[in-house]
């Protein structure tokens, strides 16, 4: 490794800092300030017991609520594979979260956006395989969109000093 490159390591912490960078979980990051902070909305279906549950895991279950957080899911089956006699044997999850985060106090919009991904799962085996392999596609789909939803409200929120 050169100096040049060494150097430059050394630098990188000074240059983060200047720029504003905080670290989620370092004091005054976002992560630090929403944990057990958040009120998740209740789910009304199991995907979104699903998506409720595995926010509340990575938020934190609202102790202390100071925010609401509001979702509305969708989600879209396509298929994917399609055999020479028009046969499906494969398809793709497509879902899509819509959130709001405000705060309690005031109803100020703190984050707000869209997150989308996708799961598939095969249609090949019997239909009990099927229906199995669906319900895991689901539940995968939700964990990745709640994962995306708490990484993009942790990059985004406009949290009050």
């Amino acid at each position: 490794m050169s100096s040049f490159d060494r150097r430059s390591l050394l630098i990188l912490p000074l240059a983060l800092a200047a720029c504003g960078f905080t670290p989620v979980y370092g004091p005054g990051g976002t992560g630090s300030a929403l944990r057990g902070r958040v009120q998740v909305q209740e789910p009304d279906s199991p995907d979104e017991y699903v998506l409720t549950r595995t926010l509340e895991d990575r938020l934190g279950r609202a102790t202390a609520p100071a925010y609401a957080l509001g979702y509305t899911v969708s989600t879209e089956t396509e298929g994917q594979a399609v055999t020479s006699t028009g046969e499906t044997t494969r398809y793709s999850l497509v879902g899509t979260v819509d959130y709001v985060l405000t705060a309690l106090d005031g109803g100020a919009v703190v984050a707000s956006g869209k997150v989308s991904n996708f799961t598939g799962y095969s249609a090949t085996g019997s239909t009990v395989e099927t229906l199995a392999g669906e319900r895991d596609a689901a539940e995968r789909l939700m964990i990745l969109l709640a994962d995306q939803l708490v990484t993009r409200i942790y990059a985004t929120a406009d949290l009050p000093a």
